[in-house]
């Protein structure tokens, strides 16, 4: 017997017999497969997390800037202080730049601190190719 409209619970779509291939049953996914591809991207995204930091958010080198003055047309002097293990050094990167952001000025600038202290605080004169508005230190690393 074939089915019908009238055999056929309302609401459930008819199909003819072998022509769409085979259905699935509602709820008979594979979650292991799902957990397996959700537990491999956290470990990828907290490899990848633990590498950047390890590369540039070194806490015992932090730069901040106290005042930038003496700005010209070919340069800005920057102010800054910088933390460091103790005795250590640090190369950091001052950078100064334009009214409208451009990068118009950059040094590596080497500081080290005295047995005993932590903190170093660096004058420096940044020669610009253009009149600069800003000076700043753009982050600081171990030397070598």
């Amino acid at each position: 017997m074939t089915e019908t409209h009238a055999t056929i619970p309302s609401g459930a779509p008819v199909f003819p017999p072998g022509r769409y291939g085979r259905r699935r049953e509602p709820g008979s996914r594979r979650p292991f497969l799902l957990w397996l591809l959700v537990a491999a991207l956290v470990a990828g995204l907290v490899l990848a997390a633990t590498q950047l930091y390890q590369r540039y958010g070194d806490p015992e080198y932090d730069a901040e800037v106290i005042t930038y003055t003496g700005i010209s047309d070919t340069g800005v002097q920057v102010d800054f202080r910088v933390t460091v293990p103790e005795g250590g050094s640090a190369v950091c990167l001052v950078r100064a730049r334009s009214h409208d952001g451009t990068e118009v000025g950059h040094d590596e600038v080497t500081v080290t601190a005295a047995a005993g202290q932590r903190h170093v605080t660096t004058r420096h004169r940044i020669t610009t190719t253009e009149r600069p508005f800003i000076g700043e230190v753009l982050r600081c690393r171990p030397v070598g």
